[in-house]
């Protein structure tokens, strides 16, 4: 009897608390929270009418790009869901006076949207270095892993020494054709992503020689990630190489510029041994470390150009010093004008590296700020690049942010979810963008969620979203993530496809690498077909009616 007295309970609070709809609920009037209002404009229908036919003209006027992609410059995201990329641009919008949700990032115009899956061939949900082993060898690979296949598992050091296990990057390829590579990056330039793009390792996190040592492991058979790229193929033909992870190139009896100490046991300094290299051969090349020392390379730039602007990653856009840190869209600008010099083209790796930390610390303002800055680099590269440029934008993977809730038009993003009393079960707000799990959990008061609203940091860069489930760090997501695509062949990478196939995809584009080519097959279509053999198909008449009345003609014209 108790039970059914608590039952009727509350489903008389259900029906006073719920009007209409449970699931899609109806407020009653426009909250005054609401921080701005839709254009009046958009309340006629002709004005939509309009909208989606100028679109549905762009589209079809838009030149067919069928010749070969002198370049290709690959954009990655990393950890840029597509939760991130709608909540960034309404961000983008709201920081210009509008509403937001209607504004478009760069690479959001791309006439070419594709998804990819994510996964690792041994994990379901990926890291960071399975994924670039896939988009960037078009080889799918175990977590943790980089630039090897899926028969070495991660800290397998034996099993990466085996050639036959170690696979090619697209960067290989394109140095294979006379191009030129550059990598940019606002992580360590050892990290996982870029990482990808030269080195081959049983484990990500062997960035300098004391993580192979203290696996237990020498360096002799498996060297580490710095040292692969500054003395091994492909990385040490890299044009270009700014980033982030001073640390891994220095040794641990050195202090750098910044008052940081190496890491490297070995005691040697890979950043003099580059500066050698490079020497030996004859060839211009500068090493920088700050933003001064960076821009006055712009009217005079080196052949070879190391930058590496912090002990480890680089510094949040949104907390960095203005005047010491460049940033990604100006590294991007130098990478660009360095490799347009080869006439045969380039391939450059461009990774927006802090979206994925910011997400991992719950600190959905820094994530969406740098998504911002990652469409402000791409902004930048289409203002320099040619039509003969493939240019790619992807993630690696997804994060466990949602963007939630029944907010009007042109809410505050970064701002609680507007809700009503009615649907506010514990009359407490909640935030349009929270995490599933991560460090950002607060435990219950009395029952209930506390008020993040009051916290003495709340909207500052660095204040953690709310969580359901409390973790160390907050985790990355199974989503497929979206992929963006202009240039030659972009129709391509349409659809919904393995992670893997990108490289292939972009190789195609640009006729190296293994496989087919765009090249090969224009050639085919172009060349006239084989004259037909002297004997005719068993399978088809002799003569044809047309042809026996065409000669009876000829025969009646002679006659005459």
């Amino acid at each position: 009897m108790k039970f059914l007295l608590v039952l009727v309970s509350l489903i008389a609070v259900t029906a006073v608390r719920v009007r209409g709809d449970r699931y899609h609920p109806a407020p009653s009037a426009r909250p005054a929270s609401s921080v701005s209002s839709a254009p009046s404009v958009e309340a006629d229908t002709q004005y939509w009418m309009h909208k989606a036919q100028a679109a549905l003209n762009e589209r079809l006027e838009r030149p067919a790009t069928v010749h070969k992609a002198r370049n290709v410059v690959m954009f990655l995201g990393d950890g840029m869901s597509v939760p991130t990329l709608a909540a960034a641009r309404a961000l983008l919008g709201q920081r210009l006076g509008a509403t937001g949700e209607e504004t478009q990032m760069s690479f959001e115009a791309f006439p070419t949207v594709g998804l990819t899956k994510t996964y690792c061939v041994d994990y379901q949900i990926a890291d960071s270095a399975c994924t670039a082993t896939a988009y960037l060898t078009g080889i799918k690979a175990n977590y943790g892993t980089l630039g090897v296949n899926a028969g070495v598992k991660r800290d397998d050091c034996a099993a990466s020494t085996d050639n036959a296990k170690r696979v090619e990057s697209i960067a290989d390829w394109a140095l294979a054709d006379g191009k030129d590579v550059g990598i940019v990056t606002t992580t360590r330039i050892t990290h996982a992503s870029p990482a990808g793009v030269y080195a081959k390792t049983a484990n990500r996190e062997w960035e300098a020689d004391a993580d192979v040592k203290a696996a237990g492991f020498g360096t002799d058979s498996c060297p580490d990630i710095a040292h692969q790229l500054i003395h091994k193929h492909p990385g040490n033909k890299f044009k270009v190489i700014l980033g982030g992870g001073r640390r891994s190139f220095l040794p641990n009896t050195v202090v750098d510029d910044e008052g940081s100490m190496g890491i490297r046991t070995d005691g040697r300094n890979l950043i003099q041994e580059w500066r050698e290299d490079k020497s030996s051969r004859n060839v211009s090349a500068e090493y920088v470390w700050n933003r001064e020392q960076f821009k006055q390379l712009d009217n005079d730039l080196p052949e070879y150009l190391l930058g590496l602007f912090e002990s480890s990653h680089m510094q949040y856009h949104m907390l960095s010093n203005k005047e010491t840190e460049p940033t990604l869209a100006e590294l991007t600008e130098t990478a660009i004008r360095m490799l347009s010099r080869n006439e045969k083209g380039f391939f450059l790796f461009v990774e927006g590296g802090r979206i994925d930390h910011a997400h991992h610390d719950n600190q959905a303002q820094l994530a969406l700020d740098e998504t911002i800055e990652f469409h402000t680099a791409v902004q930048r590269a289409g203002d320099l690049l040619t039509d003969d440029t493939l240019v790619v934008v992807t993630a690696d993977h997804a994060h466990v942010m949602a963007y939630n809730g029944y907010s009007p038009r042109g809410h505050d993003i970064l701002g609680t979810s507007v809700i009503y009393a009615e649907y506010a079960w514990d009359d407490k707000p909640y935030m349009t963008l929270s995490y599933t799990n991560g460090p950002g959990f607060r435990p219950h008061v009395n029952g209930g969620r506390p008020d993040v609203t009051a916290e003495e940091d709340y909207g500052t860069p660095t204040w953690m979203s709310p969580v359901d489930v409390p973790l160390s760090y907050e985790t990355h997501g199974g989503d497929d993530v979206a992929v963006f695509a202009r240039g030659p062949h972009h129709t391509l990478f349409t659809g919904l496809y393995e992670q893997n196939e990108l490289p292939h995809l972009m190789a195609y584009a640009a006729c190296i690498g293994p496989g087919r080519h765009a090249c090969a097959d224009a050639a085919a279509t172009t060349t006239p077909p084989a004259p037909p053999t002297a004997q005719p198909s068993a399978a088809a008449p002799v003569i044809t009616t047309f042809a026996l009345m065409h000669l009876l003609t000829l025969v009646v014209v002679i006659t005459r």
